[in-house]
């Protein structure tokens, strides 16, 4: 596989499955319900995406420069580990989360301002993170995490609660941990 392509399609494949389930999918379906203006919202799930993951590629890069190669092996290992748990244990939109005070500035700016809070420290931030420090290529990264958010959210956005019934969520889960499972141990072997 080209040197491109590899670290965006595994950043790709890593979002797109964790973000199942995810506290910004809720949310998409919530601002989806409450705006049904899906074009707004969506601009607004890539702008805060790219925003929030250009950063915390930019840290994973910085972090992976600063650590010795065993070191970087280790904690992206542990850490992909420690993701995999997390994926596995639902989450839930709490009622602060879903009342939007920047209702009045339109679908995009809540969704936006919505979006880039609500993936501060949540795990497809973190796993930007580690992506960025195990690629070093902050690009394929960063485009390949806001690639999987939208494959995640795009759907939840044009379906709103309907979709949010149907999809089978638990077998998502089960496979995104496998995959953050396999990311770990491959680093650690």
């Amino acid at each position: 596989m080209s040197g491109l392509l590899h670290p965006f399609l595994v950043s790709t494949g890593v979002v797109a499955t964790a973000e199942f389930g995810d506290k910004t999918q809720l949310l998409a379906i919530v601002l989806a319900s409450r705006f049904k203006k899906p074009l707004p919202i969506i601009l607004g799930i890539l702008l805060a995406t790219l925003a929030n993951h250009a950063v915390a590629a930019w840290l994973g890069e910085w972090l992976g420069s600063l650590l010795t190669p065993e070191v970087l092996r280790w904690v992206l290992g542990v850490s992909f580990l420690a993701g995999a748990a997390w994926i596995l244990i639902p989450d839930k939109l709490d009622e602060d989360d879903s009342s939007t005070p920047l209702a009045a500035y339109g679908a995009l700016a809540a969704t936006f301002v919505g979006f880039f809070l609500a993936e501060i420290g949540d795990k497809t931030q973190i796993a930007t993170i580690a992506l960025a420090a195990r690629f070093e290529m902050l690009g394929p990264v960063v485009a390949g995490t806001t690639l999987g958010m939208l494959i995640a959210n795009v759907p939840a956005v044009l379906l709103g609660h309907s979709a949010a019934n149907r999809i089978p969520v638990t077998p998502i889960r089960i496979v995104a941990a496998c995959l953050f499972v396999i990311l770990g141990l491959r680093e650690l072997l």
